[in-house]
């Protein structure tokens, strides 16, 4: 299963339709709740228009219950942010926890995407994928982005070590891996 979330902030506003388009291509899973916007912190200001901002978003694991992820995004604002032309950059930072008793709703793939979004009208996005180390009963994380022609190379990556939780035994990820 993806979550699939348009463009961000002031941008969300100027690209609906873009939104709309894309969650009706073949191949593309249906539109799911947008993550929580945690908090932000401007970075740059800006007289007349939004400043350059540091977001933090939090989302559940689609697939694991008892799991979530942060991650932290840079926004641009100024005429370009606010009109949704400018491109983000792909400095996304991750970190992943176990809040609860973790529990499989299915089986998946190992990079599998969790979690999906534009950066840019067309041409970039950012994913946040899933494992499993089976050794080490842990799940791990990962976030980057991608471009039609080249992904960049900057990335972040979280584990989720499975542990019990009350006195139940954590579940085996090697278990649940297609």
């Amino acid at each position: 299963m993806m979550w699939l979330r348009g463009t961000m902030g002031n941008a969300r506003r100027v690209m609906v339709a873009a939104g709309l388009a894309a969650a009706a291509l073949p191949g593309v899973a249906g539109a799911a709740d947008d993550p929580d916007r945690i908090f932000d912190k401007s970075t740059v200001w800006r007289p007349l228009t939004p400043n350059d901002k540091l977001v933090v978003y939090g989302i559940d694991d689609p697939t694991v219950a008892g799991v979530a992820c942060w991650y932290t995004q840079p926004e641009k604002g100024g005429i370009k942010g606010t009109l949704g032309l400018a491109e983000d950059v792909s400095d996304i930072s991750l970190a992943c926890r176990q809040i609860g008793p973790v529990q499989f709703k299915d089986k998946f793939k190992q990079g599998e995407v969790v979690f999906s979004e534009r950066r840019s009208l067309i041409f970039k996005s950012m994913q946040i994928v899933r494992g499993c180390d089976a050794k080490r009963n842990t799940l791990i994380y990962m976030v980057y982005s991608d471009k039609v022609v080249q992904g960049s190379p900057k990335n972040s990556t979280s584990s989720v070590p499975l542990a019990p939780w009350g006195t139940e035994a954590p579940p085996k990820c090697g278990d649940f891996v297609k």
